[in-house]
């Protein structure tokens, strides 16, 4: 079996299936992939970054422990104590790393994967997994690669004669970049909110969003509206429906750098620009707004390019799924996907998917 993806959903895949009896497909740590993860009860973990972290290693510096949404432990793996002013980039990475130390798992990094085939024609024979480290022949795969590595990039007419900086959350790195601009700032989610706050200190902040964003009052019930918004992806997945991030279904908190955005007066939304001029942008009531930079906050989608030479998306651009497993391709498990984006929804649906593929191999 291979894993790909080496972050969170990826590690507690691994673990599961370590627990259930796979043993390792490497000969040794590092080693080129000699060994056949297609034969017997082998697996392996592909990772396409140089270290341990997945995604964390390239959070923006600012984003402290104190404003990540909380990072659910690895299995039987309980966290240190962390310094809440610790940027995020180096926490989460090392507390990585120690899990992969305790436990010993078969990871071969860095290797990116470029395309998943069937061997042949047999819908229950082996999938082929081609990467710049060479050729897998496997019987399933588990496949973990997150969505840090696909960022939606809407494209607005103009855009390519502004004169100005663009980027995306993806290379944002701290506000002192932005300082003393004039900064247009796109999107309606947390990590646009986060990004507002701490760029509004240094720069004057335009915030653009498609839909008026809806904050929530009163605390949010894990307990009950966790439930419930799970059970809405899971549906949507289930149909396979097109899903956005498990965020996507809820309304913004009132976090302290939401508060904190509002008291300054930069939670001021306005609706989005209808086009990208050399010098700024051009309102929806038809003036232009002068900018020196736009920052599109405007999220991920699941990088799943690797898997379109198997036809997985439905006419509707969805995947459905039963479980963690494709539904029309049950040697696929998508885990870190639909309702398991979460860290805590990761841990569960890696030992989902390792149990599957231990009945699998038992059949």
């Amino acid at each position: 079996m291979l894993v790909i993806g080496g972050g969170q959903a990826g590690l507690s895949a691994g673990y599961h299936l370590r627990r259930r009896g796979f043993t390792s497909a490497l000969t040794e740590p590092g080693a080129d992939p000699g060994a056949d993860p297609a034969a017997g009860r082998t697996f392996a973990v592909l990772d396409a970054e140089p270290a341990a972290g997945g995604a964390w290693r390239h959070r923006w510096e600012s984003l402290r422990m104190a404003t990540v949404n909380g990072i659910f432990d690895l299995p039987d793996f309980p966290q240190p104590p962390i310094d809440p002013a610790e940027p995020s980039s180096t926490a989460v990475p090392r507390y990585f790393a120690a899990f992969e130390r305790a436990t010993g798992l078969p990871i071969l990094r860095p290797v990116h994967v470029t395309a998943v085939t069937r061997a042949d024609a047999d819908p229950h024979g082996d999938l082929l997994v081609d990467s710049d480290a060479g050729r897998w022949r496997t019987r399933a795969v588990i496949n973990a690669t997150g969505t840090w590595n696909n960022p939606v990039l809407p494209h607005y007419p103009g855009q390519e004669t502004f004169l100005g900086r663009q980027l995306h959350t993806r290379d944002y790195t701290s506000a002192e970049e932005l300082a003393g601009l004039r900064v247009a700032i796109v999107g309606g989610g947390i990590s646009a909110l986060q990004q507002l706050e701490e760029i509004s200190r240094v720069a004057t902040t335009f915030w653009y969003t498609r839909r008026e964003p809806v904050f929530r009052d009163g605390e949010f019930r894990p307990e009950v509206e966790g439930r419930e918004i799970i059970a809405r992806v899971l549906a949507d997945v289930t149909a396979g429906n097109p899903t956005g991030s498990v965020v996507s279904y809820t309304e913004l908190p009132w976090t302290p750098y939401a508060l904190a955005a509002r008291e300054r007066g930069a939670l001021v939304r306005r609706p989005m620009f209808t086009a990208v001029e050399p010098t700024g942008v051009r309102e929806a009531d038809g003036t232009l707004t002068e900018v020196d930079a736009i920052l599109w906050a405007t999220g991920f989608k699941a990088a799943l390019r690797h898997l379109d030479p198997l036809g997985l998306r439905n006419e509707r651009g969805g995947i459905a799924l039963r479980g963690t497993q494709v539904a029309d391709e049950p040697r696929v498990h998508l885990i870190g996907f639909g309702p398991s984006q979460s860290t805590v929804g990761a841990n569960r649906a890696g030992r989902e998917a390792a149990r599957a593929l231990a009945a699998l191999t038992t059949r």
